[in-house]
C-alpha cells in the first residue's frame, strides 16, 4: 500500500510544526523541571534516609539530699531527631545495620550517639568538663552533597541541642546560686542563734564572775580564819606541851607520896612498940628497963614523925610545882581555845562565803553551758550553711573554670566522617559531567552523522547490516569522545592514573549506549530525534542525583530515576572516582550495556519497518523523513 505524496507532505509538515514547538519548549523544560523537582521547599532535607545510632549509656545523677535521677541524654537526642522537621528522615539503627545501609545507599548519613554522651553532659558541672562528641557518616560514592549537607544539618543540630544543654548549665547555676542564698541563710540564721548564744555566755560569765568574786571574799575571810585557828592550835599545842612538863612533875610527886606513906608505915609499925612499952610500964611503974623501952619507942615514933614531915614537905612541894604547871597549861590551852574560838567565826563566814560564791559559780557555769550548747548549735548551722553553700558555688581553679566556660560554650561536638571522601571539586563536577559529556557527545555526532541515507533505506542490504554500519560510523566518534574525556579526567582533574583500567571501559560503555539510544532516536524521529534528547537530557539532569540525593526530589522524578540511562553513567563513574566498591559500577555498566543492546534492537525494527514500504513488502508506519 503506497502513500501519497499530498499525505506524505501533510506528515511531514506536522513533525516540522511539532518540531519547532518542541524546540520553543526546551529552555522552559530544562526551569520547569527544576522547579517541579524540587517541590518540598525547606522540607526537603527530611525526606533524606538517614540511621541513627544510640550507643549511650543510662547514668545516675546523685541529688544534694541523696535522690538518684537517671539520665539518659542519647535518647532524649534519638526522640528529637525523630520528629519531623529535624533535617533528614531518621530510623534508629545498630551500628552493623547502620553501617551495611550506608554502604549499599539505603541511608544517606549515619549518626552515632557514643556510649559516653551522657556521662560527657553532666560533667560539664564537674571538676573534669569534657565536650560531648556526636559522629556522622557519609558515603562521597552514594551522594556527594550528602557529606556537606550532613555537615550543615549537623551543626545546626549540635547548636540546638548544644543551645539547651548550655541553658539548663546556666539553670543549674542560677539554681546553685539560689541554693546558695538559702544556704546563706541558714547560716545567717545560725549566726543569729550564736549571737544569742554569745549573750547567755556572756550574761552566765558575768554571773560566773560575781560568784568568784564572792567566793574569792569568802576565802579571804576564810583565810583570816584559819590563821586564827591555827594560832589558837599552836597555843594549845604549847600549853599541851606544858601540860606534858606539869605533868612529869607529877612522878616526884609520887616519891614523895611513897616516901610519905613508907614514914607513915613506919608510925604503923611503932604503934604495937609503943603500946606494949607503955603496958609494960603501966605493969611495971618504975622499971627502968619499961621505961627504957618506952623511951626507945618514942624515940622510932619521933623519927617517924620527921621522916613523915620531911616526906610531906617533899610532896607538898613538887604536888605545888605539878599543879602550877597543869594550871599554866591548862590556862595556855584556853587561850589557845579561846583563838580556835574566834577563828571559828571566821571560819563560819568565809564557809558560807565560799559556799555563796560557789553557788554563783554554779549558777554562772549553768548559764554558760546552756549558752554554749546553744553557740555548738549555732556553729553547725552556721557550719552545715556555709558547707551547703561552698558546695554550690562553682570550683575557683583558674583551669577547671575556663575548661568549664570553653565547654559550656560548645557543649556538643560533631565530627562528620566522609566515606570515599572526594574533595577535589573538579572531580566532584567530572562525576556528573563526564557522563552529560557523553550524552551530549553522542547528541553531536548524529547533528553532523545521519543515522540512515535514503539509498541504503532503498538498497538490499539486509536491516542488521544498516543498523551496524550506522552504530559502527557513530561509535568511532564517541569512542574517541571517551578516551579524550578520560584523558582529561586524569590529567586535568586529578583523578590517579590507577583508576584509567575503570574509567576507561566505563566511559567507553557509556559512550556506546548513549550513541545507540540516539541512533534509536534519529532513526524513528530524524532531526526531531535530536529535540527529544535535548528534553530527556533536561529530565535526566533533574532526576540523575548522584550529586545530591535522589529523595530530595519529588515523587514521579524519583520513579523515572532508575529507568534513565544518565543515572547510571553517573552513579557509576561516582563510584570510580570516589574509590567505592566494584559491585555498584558492575552493575551501574550492565544496566548501560542492557540499555545500549535495546536501544540497538529497537533501531533494528525501527528499521525493518521503515524499509517495508519502500520495498513494498509491510505497510508503512508514518514517521519523518
Amino acid at each position: 500500500m503506497s502513500t501519497s505524496p499530498s499525505a506524505t507532505a501533510k506528515r511531514r509538515t506536522a513533525w516540522r510544526r511539532i518540531a519547532v514547538a518542541a524546540v520553543i519548549l526546551v529552555p522552559m523544560a530544562f526551569a520547569g523541571l527544576f522547579v517541579g523537582a524540587l517541590p518540598h521547599g525547606d522540607d526537603a532535607l527530611d525526606a533524606i534516609p538517614a540511621a541513627v545510632v544510640n550507643q549511650d549509656q543510662l547514668i545516675y545523677q546523685n541529688a544534694p539530699d541523696g535522690t538518684k535521677t537517671p539520665v539518659f541524654a542519647g535518647r532524649q537526642l534519638v526522640t528529637e531527631l525523630t520528629k519531623a522537621g529535624s533535617g533528614f528522615s531518621w530510623s534508629v539503627s545498630n551500628a552493623d545495620d547502620a553501617r551495611d545501609a550506608l554502604r549499599s545507599g539505603k541511608v544517606d548519613a549515619v549518626l552515632t550517639i557514643p556510649r559516653d554522651f551522657s556521662k560527657s553532659i553532666l560533667s560539664l558541672s564537674s571538676d573534669a568538663p569534657r565536650r560531648a562528641d556526636l559522629s556522622i557518616r557519609t558515603d562521597d560514592a552514594q551522594s556527594y552533597l550528602t557529606g556537606v549537607v550532613a555537615q550543615s544539618v549537623g551543626s545546626g543540630m549540635v547548636a540546638t541541642f548544644g543551645k539547651t544543654i548550655t541553658e539548663r548549665y546556666v539553670s543549674g547555676i542560677t539554681s546553685g546560686v539560689s541554693e546558695l542564698g538559702g544556704s546563706l541563710g541558714t547560716a545567717a540564721t545560725g549566726a543569729g542563734t550564736l549571737a544569742d548564744a554569745a549573750a547567755s555566755l556572756s550574761g552566765g560569765l558575768s554571773a560566773l564572775s560575781g560568784g568568784i568574786g564572792s567566793a574569792q571574799s569568802g576565802a579571804v575571810s576564810f583565810a583570816g580564819g584559819v590563821d586564827s585557828y591555827t594560832r589558837g592550835v599552836d597555843s594549845i599545842s604549847g600549853g599541851l606541851a606544858r601540860l606534858h612538863g606539869g605533868a612529869a612533875g607529877l612522878s616526884g610527886v609520887s616519891g614523895g607520896v611513897a616516901d610519905f606513906t613508907n614514914g607513915v608505915s613506919r608510925l604503923a609499925q611503932q604503934g604495937p612498940a609503943i603500946r606494949g612499952a607503955l603496958a609494960n610500964l603501966q605493969a611495971h611503974p618504975g622499971d627502968d628497963a619499961a621505961i627504957a623501952a618506952v623511951s626507945q619507942a618514942v624515940q622510932g615514933l619521933v623519927g617517924g614523925l620527921d621522916l613523915v614531915n620531911a616526906g610531906g614537905a617533899t610532896l607538898r612541894q613538887q604536888t605545888a610545882q605539878a599543879v602550877s604547871g597543869i594550871q599554866g597549861a591548862i590556862a595556855q590551852s584556853a587561850s589557845g581555845a579561846a583563838k580556835l574560838s574566834a577563828g571559828s567565826a571566821g571560819l563560819r563566814s568565809g564557809a558560807h562565803s565560799i559556799a555563796g560564791g560557789l553557788a554563783g559559780v554554779s549558777s554562772g557555769a549553768a548559764t554558760a553551758s546552756s549558752g554554749a550548747s546553744q553557740l555548738a548549735a549555732g556553729v553547725g548551722d552556721l557550719a552545715a550553711g556555709l558547707q551547703s553553700g561552698a558546695e554550690k558555688v562553682p570550683s575557683g581553679n583558674a583551669d577547671t573554670a575556663a575548661a568549664s566556660a570553653k565547654v559550656a560554650a560548645n557543649p556538643v561536638g560533631l565530627t562528620v566522617v566522609r566515606d570515599h571522601e572526594v574533595s577535589n571539586i573538579g572531580q566532584v563536577a567530572a562525576i556528573f559531567f563526564v557522563p552529560l559529556g557523553l550524552w551530549v557527545g553522542a547528541l553531536a555526532v548524529f547533528l553532523v552523522l545521519r543515522p540512515l541515507t535514503r539509498q541504503a533505506m532503498i538498497s538490499t542490504a539486509a536491516n542488521g547490516r544498516l543498523v551496524g554500519s550506522g552504530l559502527a560510523r557513530a561509535a568511532a566518534v564517541a569512542l574517541a569522545q571517551a578516551v579524550l574525556l578520560v584523558a582529561l579526567l586524569h590529567t586535568a582533574v586529578g583523578v590517579p592514573w590507577s583508576a584509567v583500567g575503570a574509567t576507561l571501559p566505563f566511559a567507553v560503555i557509556t559512550a556506546l549506549a548513549f550513541t545507540a539510544f540516539h541512533h534509536l532516536l534519529c532513526t524513528a524521529f530524524g532531526k526531531a530525534g535530536l529535540v527529544v534528547s535535548i528534553l530527556m537530557l533536561a529530565v535526566q539532569v533533574t532526576s540523575t542525583g548522584g550529586l545530591y540525593p535522589l529523595q530530595v526530589l519529588s515523587a514521579p522524578f524519583q520513579w523515572i530515576s532508575p529507568l534513565l540511562p544518565l543515572t547510571y553513567g553517573v552513579s557509576g563513574m561516582q563510584e570510580i572516582v570516589a574509590g567505592g566498591s566494584a559491585a555498584p559500577v558492575l552493575a551501574a555498566a550492565a544496566a548501560l550495556v542492557a540499555f545500549g543492546a535495546v536501544s540497538g534492537l529497537l533501531s533494528w525494527i525501527v528499521v525493518k519497518r521503515r524499509r517495508a514500504p519502500l520495498l513494498g513488502v509491510l505497510p508503512s508506519i508514518s514517521s519523518p523523513a
